[in-house]
């Protein structure tokens, strides 16, 4: 039976009813009405998680991974519906969607198989020694705990990988963290059947109810309720740099502060250095046009900046307008997406020194991709040009020597990645620009497109602010887990009072 949306909030296990409503957007067939969050929900949410940490924060190891594992296999029990959802609420191709639910449950299934090693939890023990003077050392044991319950807000680009059961969702269960998620109001259905996926799999493994919780909409009341809830220890948060800004303030501002894990937007900028221009300039161009067009340019790894030798600039741009200009208008996920893609190429292209290459536009919930030049001194000279635009649009810079790149490079705030287009003949250049680029991103490539993040143990997604809140953290890959735990050291604890997997 296909499934059918009811609009309602999880809480506990409970489907429950909000004060208010709101009528989901899709792109195809007729919207429905959907229960509202509030702040009361948000309470009892909140409540509900910390009650379960009592018992889900001492459960382990093989529990844990085997409920990730019963979520994965929930999610691919539904997976021809969940497909159905996602395509009719985003406009995402079906193709996209089956990709993304595999990597849901990949993801799943690999941190699964992390906490079952156990190599995370970074046990220290220093035994005691009686004898030593001037003073004896007591016994010493440290071990990595989980922090407690955790808010996630699901992010519009990607109902799935980032949402309901994505990333930040599987790293806090997997550390042993109960989980309240924000659903994001532009894919409540898509929420909801993969909340029933959850709902299904904490019964199969019977554990305590309030281990997760979904809110769905809400609006601003319902984001700012859980980030000041009490009992919650931390939020993970990928969106625009606006809202995370505003959370993280939040989250500073209470009593107790918590960690903000947000990613928050970047423009990836890619360095084209003279010798891989004049070996493959033109392919260069045309693999920069299909990676800013991807999607609609609905990624957080958008290269959204490249950087030429102004004398190499014509045959990356003409390649990349000639691949651009086949590019037909896409669907963006939302109305109001669309609509500020729409204002930020108005206002790149409003800007001094600016020259369109590919100037396109689209009045409904539709892009097509724009291409822009300036040189360094225009784009150094105006913030405005480094500032991201969520869609597929591309600014190349030109700069008159291979010297000019460094200082550019100096200039950029944080990134989630940086690129190095370069041959045998560039490896000098790319020696000086790689202290500068690792020092403002989080991941650093050579001859690639940074769209599409690899869910494995050495992927870094994150990098300085305002990239994201925290340069320490990923929010992909098994290091992911650190963002929910805490080192706790035991002195002298009998062996039935520490951790089981401290004894």
């Amino acid at each position: 039976m296909a499934f059918t949306a009811q609009g309602r909030h999880l809480i506990a296990g409970d489907w429950v009813d909000g004060p208010g409503t709101f009528t989901s957007t899709p792109v195809t067939g007729a919207g429905h009405v959907v229960q509202a969050g509030s702040a009361e929900l948000a309470d009892r949410a909140g409540r509900a998680a910390e009650e379960a940490f009592l018992s889900y924060g001492r459960s382990t190891r093989a529990e844990r991974a085997a409920f990730l594992e019963a979520i994965a296999e929930e999610i691919e029990a539904r997976g021809a519906d969940i497909t159905a959802v996602a395509m009719a609420e985003t406009g995402l191709p079906e193709a996209r969607l089956n990709g993304e639910r595999g990597r849901t449950t990949g993801q799943l299934r690999l941190f699964a198989a992390h906490i079952r090693d156990g190599t995370y939890l970074d046990r220290r023990i220093d035994p005691a020694l009686p004898e030593r003077q001037p003073l004896p050392r007591p016994e010493l044991r440290m071990i990595e705990r989980p922090i407690g319950p955790v808010a996630v807000f699901g992010a519009s680009n990607f109902p799935l990988a980032f949402s309901t059961a994505g990333g930040d969702t599987a790293a806090a269960l997997a550390a042993g963290c109960p989980v309240v998620v924000k659903g994001h109001e532009a894919h409540p259905g898509t929420s909801e059947i993969v909340a029933q996926a959850i709902a299904a799999a904490i019964a199969r493994c019977a554990l305590h109810p309030g281990v997760f919780s979904l809110l769905q909409g809400g609006a601003r009341a319902v984001g700012e309720a859980l980030v000041t809830h009490p009992l919650i220890q931390a939020v993970g948060f990928t969106g625009s740099l606006g809202a995370g800004r505003a959370l993280f303030d939040l989250c500073a501002g209470r009593p107790v502060p918590i960690p903000f894990f947000g990613e928050l937007g970047s423009v990836n900028p890619m360095f084209l250095l003279p010798e891989a221009l004049a070996a493959r300039g033109a392919e260069i161009g045309a693999g920069w046009a299909g990676s800013l067009a991807m999607g609609a340019g609905q990624f957080c790894t958008n290269p959204g900046i490249a950087i030429a030798p102004a004398a190499q600039a014509d045959t990356v741009l003409e390649a990349a307008r000639a691949a651009l200009a086949q590019t037909a208008p896409q669907v963006m996920l939302t109305e109001g997406i669309a609509e500020a893609y729409r204002r930020g190429t108005d206002r790149i292209a409003a800007q001094p020194g600016v020259e369109a290459v590919q100037l396109s536009r689209c009045n409904d919930r539709s892009a097509q991709p724009n291409l822009f030049r300036v040189s360094a001194a225009d784009f150094t000279a105006n913030h405005i040009l480094s500032e991201e635009v969520f869609g597929p649009v591309g600014i190349l810079v030109t700069v008159e020597s291979p010297e000019e790149m460094i200082p550019l490079a100096q200039g950029f705030e944080g990134q989630l990645t940086a690129t190095l287009h370069m041959d045998a003949g560039d490896t000098a250049l790319a020696a000086r620009l790689l202290p500068v680029l690792e020092r403002k991103a989080g991941r650093v490539l050579a001859n690639g497109f940074p769209t599409g993040v690899e869910v494995a143990d050495a992927m870094v997604h994150g990098g300085p602010y305002p990239a994201s809140t925290n340069f320490g953290a990923t929010s992909v890959g098994t290091m992911a887990i650190r963002r929910f735990l805490r080192p706790v050291c035991y002195q002298n604890l009998a062996p039935e009072l520490l951790p089981e997997d401290l004894r």
